[in-house]
């Protein structure tokens, strides 16, 4: 089978690699790919994977799993060992004690964009300094 390039290192069939620089481009190329690699992968990663209980809302034994909760804590392996494959050595260092692939996907978030706390504070840091942005004397336009 032949492997199709879409760009520099940039394979259909592998993750992209993340190294712990550009985030936010990494993130686009991400979603993308678990999207196109299986859709379910991606609702499992936003979702989280559901605690498979009983009826009384007791943690099911493993023995006790139907097919359904198998099928879930199969696509929470899968879309774990995604970010796995797509994870330099330090960036895998931060989420290797991650239990889902929900976790994964938010602790570099948190890591690189910060909380929605850190975000707009940010914001509002740029917003000031923009309101307070004004041309010295002795600069021009040209």
């Amino acid at each position: 089978m032949a492997t199709f390039i879409c760009g520099e290192s940039q394979s259909l069939y592998s993750p992209p690699y993340f190294d712990g620089e550009n985030f936010g481009h990494w993130k686009t190329r991400m979603t993308i790919f678990i999207q196109a690699l299986n859709y379910n992968l991606w609702d499992i990663i936003m979702d989280g994977p559901s605690t498979i209980v009983d009826c009384k809302g007791v943690p099911k034994l493993k023995n006790d799993y139907t097919i359904f909760d198998k099928k879930n804590s199969q696509l929470n392996a899968r879309a774990m060992h995604v970010f796995y494959c797509a994870l330099g050595r330090n960036e895998f260092n931060r989420i290797r004690s991650c239990l889902s692939a929900k976790e994964i996907w938010d602790k570099p978030e948190s890591t690189h964009e910060g909380t929605n706390q850190v975000k707009y504070s940010r914001i509002d840091m740029l917003t000031h300094e923009y309101e307070l942005f004004e041309m010295r004397h002795y600069e021009s336009i040209h």
